[in-house]
């Protein structure tokens, strides 16, 4: 296994999170193509694990975290570190080393760039970013917010913790109408292909349904609202695990609709 650097032959890999397979994950390539074109002006790194079959096993991306949605100085911000788990495509990749070696790679690349440390996010549940995995790698807890946790691994000693900011704001509903609110960033293809089914759907209802996208990529905008991503359906974030399905959007949003007086 080797660890290699974005190119123009593996972007698909990467716009697709490893997914190509899925059509989900499609909804969001543009968006997660236009993120990667400004945020690689901004010191964006993309590094991808090879196994010694030449398939793309994982990927992880990071970039300066004053460039993220969460507080520091001088340090690199991990969006995600990604294996490709599933059986359809390119099959399950777990369990072989590759998420430990691409997060080594990440950590050498931080250090050459004389950063003072490398941050993550996790989960406390057992499943993806776990927490617990990152402890184990030498990482330790930073802050922490409802059931993600943020933790760090310092490169030197004068290194100041990394913070979350909390969330703060949100939507105002409208009398009479369904609103849907979508907080996009574009890091996640996933949250992006949620993003444009729910575009999609508030479409299929008239003018019953308004549809509001505010674009989180600005200190500004995350200081604000509190949050990266988000989904709103009035003044309630529905976006809380995995990326919704159309058919879930739909009956929550048409839940709504039949309330409307």
């Amino acid at each position: 296994m080797d660890i290699v650097d974005l190119s123009d032959k593996t972007r698909g890999d990467y716009f697709t999170c490893l997914e190509e397979w899925s059509d989900e994950m499609k909804d969001g390539i543009c968006r997660k193509e236009c993120w990667y074109n400004t945020m690689a002006k901004k010191g964006l790194r993309v590094k991808l694990a090879r196994n010694d079959a030449g398939i793309i096993a994982g990927m992880i991306h990071y970039a300066p975290i004053e460039h993220s949605w969460i507080e520091g100085e001088n340090l690199y911000f991990v969006y995600c570190i990604w294996v490709h788990g599933h059986k359809r495509g390119r099959g399950d990749l777990r369990k072989r080393g590759v998420g430990k070696a691409l997060l080594r790679a990440a950590e050498e690349d931080v250090k050459n760039l004389k950063a003072k440390g490398l941050v993550v996010w996790g989960l406390i549940l057992p499943f993806f970013m776990r927490a617990g995995w990152f402890k184990k790698h030498g990482y330790k807890k930073a802050d922490r917010k409802g059931i993600s946790v943020l933790l760090w691994k310092t490169f030197t000693e004068n290194a100041s913790p990394p913070q979350w900011i909390r969330a703060k704001k949100k939507p105002k509903p409208i009398p009479g109408k369904v609103v849907v609110t979508a907080l996009s960033n574009g890091w996640c293809s996933g949250i992006n292909g949620m993003i444009e089914r729910a575009k999609q759907i508030s479409g299929e209802f008239g003018d019953q349904v308004i549809f509001r996208e505010i674009d989180m990529n600005s200190r500004a905008a995350v200081r604000e609202w509190g949050l990266s991503d988000g989904l709103f359906i009035d003044d309630r974030n529905i976006y809380k695990g995995p990326p919704l399905s159309s058919e879930k959007i739909r009956k929550i949003i048409s839940r709504k609709v039949k309330k409307l007086k």
